[in-house]
């Protein structure tokens, strides 16, 4: 923080303050976030938890996504815009509860400071100046994800956004950035290879263990999603996520007809 030009004064935590150590890369979003979007966020969040702690916010929508994502690690960091007496959004209670006990929660303000407009743009910063990079991936052209993205770009951090179709509101900043300086992300190898992190390599990519056991079982050959469920105990509804996130570390590859295999 201290290669800021505004730093905070200090940080509130609760948590695991130990977090403030690991290399950090910011995920945000807008309220307005479609669900794919949303699953995909997670998705991201998940993986990236193998090399980052994942930044973000506590607003429904995008930083909630991240949240998710990244809980199941408990490398993440909530950067709250008011003092921690307080939860904006109210529904949202539970999510900051579970950041609190399985990762990070910081704030620069005094824990009775309540939510106010001109806090949302301050914490940008701070969530900003904590990363190595920022991932936006929903935003309309006025979003407050603009702001992250572009404090993050003039403290020299990377900046990466996904693609939208044109006509869908909720993605036209992130086009819009993409434009300007952001980096067009598909997937996590679009980020990874910014830092330098080599995804070709299967003994460098982390894997959960449900990664793993499916990985394993495509290994004998090429198969059938229901055999995959059925010869590794995962539910039908947990498979399509973790089939994702082995396509992406490019350890697996589609057949068609819902058939995989290895690399």
């Amino acid at each position: 923080m201290r290669q800021i030009p505004d730093p905070p004064l200090v940080l509130y935590c609760r948590g695991n303050a130990e977090l403030l150590r690991c290399r950090k890369f910011a995920i945000v979003g807008s309220r307005r976030t479609l669900p794919q979007v949303l699953r995909r966020t997670e998705e991201f969040s998940r993986a990236l938890t193998a090399y980052f702690a994942v930044v973000t916010g506590i607003a429904d929508g995008g930083d909630s996504a991240a949240l998710v994502g990244a809980l199941e690690s408990g490398k993440v960091i909530s950067v709250l815009p008011y003092g921690m007496d307080h939860v904006y959004p109210a529904c949202n209670r539970g999510l900051l509860a579970e950041a609190e006990r399985r990762g990070l929660v910081i704030s620069e303000y005094l824990p009775h400071e309540k939510p106010a407009t001109y806090r949302f743009p301050a914490r940008n910063r701070i969530m900003a100046g904590l990363s190595e990079g920022v991932l936006v991936v929903s935003g309309g052209e006025r979003s407050g994800t603009r702001i992250t993205a572009e404090r993050a770009y003039e403290y020299g951090r990377d900046v990466f956004a996904f693609p939208y179709s044109i006509g869908i509101e909720s993605g036209a900043g992130c086009n819009k950035l993409i434009k300007e300086y952001a980096k067009l992300t598909e997937n996590l190898v679009d980020i990874c290879s910014a830092f330098g992190i080599n995804l070709t390599e299967t003994e460098e990519v982390a894997l959960s263990g449900a990664e793993l056991a499916v990985y394993r079982m495509l290994l004998d050959g090429e198969k059938h999603a229901a055999e995959i469920a059925e010869g590794t105990g995962l539910k039908a509804y947990e498979l399509p996520a973790v089939l994702t996130l082995l396509e992406m570390k490019k350890l697996i590859v589609p057949c068609g007809g819902n058939r995989w295999a290895a690399r």
